[in-house]
């Protein structure tokens, strides 16, 4: 399952800025696959904070031909001991169960979250034990589809701003600018610029300062 978007989000966004559309012809279409269960997004989320892609999945395969599914009870029923045993540190196992027992109880209810706007989500969603905005924003975008998604935290995304617009920076009010250009396709955006930031364009560069006693930044 892949994010869904087509001609209407690339059509606009190309009227809303040159650039952007010169880029979305020549990468093309993009597939970015999407989990649309809520809980095991927030606990897919945690297992890969601060490890590498190859190790999140590494983990997630065990979680899963482990647990069988991933959802509050099972992972009650195995504990922190038995999560760490998959390879998930004992501060991100802490977070997963105390999450599985607020969904458990009922404190944090899974089937209101669907119902509410972005920045709502965002608030619930980040006062859980080991989710932050970033975290949060990711999972509007990679489970629940919304389509205004773009994250001033996501230090890729600003690099692929950076390369498609020739800045040396991207503060905030800048960011903001962008936001509003693209809106209400930010997330359609978040996708070609995650793809400009890894090399998808050649000849595109970083027009970042290079930090003192570094080589000059190559294009990629």
């Amino acid at each position: 399952m892949y994010f869904e978007y087509g001609a209407q989000e690339t059509e606009y966004l190309a009227r809303k800025d040159k650039r952007l559309g010169a880029a979305i012809e020549q990468i093309g279409h993009i597939d970015r696959a999407v989990d649309g269960d809520l809980f095991s997004s927030v606990v897919h989320q945690i297992v890969g904070q601060q490890i590498s892609t190859k190790a999140q999945e590494t983990i997630w395969q065990r979680m899963q031909q482990t647990l069988g599914t991933v959802d509050a009870s099972h992972i009650l029923a195995a504990g922190v001991p038995e999560l760490q045993k998959l390879g998930i540190t004992y501060r991100k196992a802490e977070y997963i169960t105390d999450f599985a027992r607020k969904v458990q109880t009922g404190e944090c209810r899974i089937e209101e979250i669907w119902q509410m706007p972005d920045e709502e989500v965002i608030r619930v969603l980040s006062s859980l034990k080991g989710i932050g905005v970033w975290t949060a924003e990711m999972i509007l975008l990679f489970c629940m589809q919304r389509p205004d998604v773009l994250s001033y935290d996501d230090l890729a995304i600003q690099r692929g701003l950076r390369m498609l617009y020739h800045h040396r920076k991207i503060d905030r009010r800048l960011f903001e600018k962008y936001r509003r250009r693209y809106r209400p396709y930010g997330s359609v955006a978040s996708l070609y610029l995650w793809a400009i930031a890894g090399g998808a364009i050649p000849g595109m560069r970083d027009y970042a300062p290079a930090k003192p006693g570094s080589k000059k930044p190559k294009t990629v």
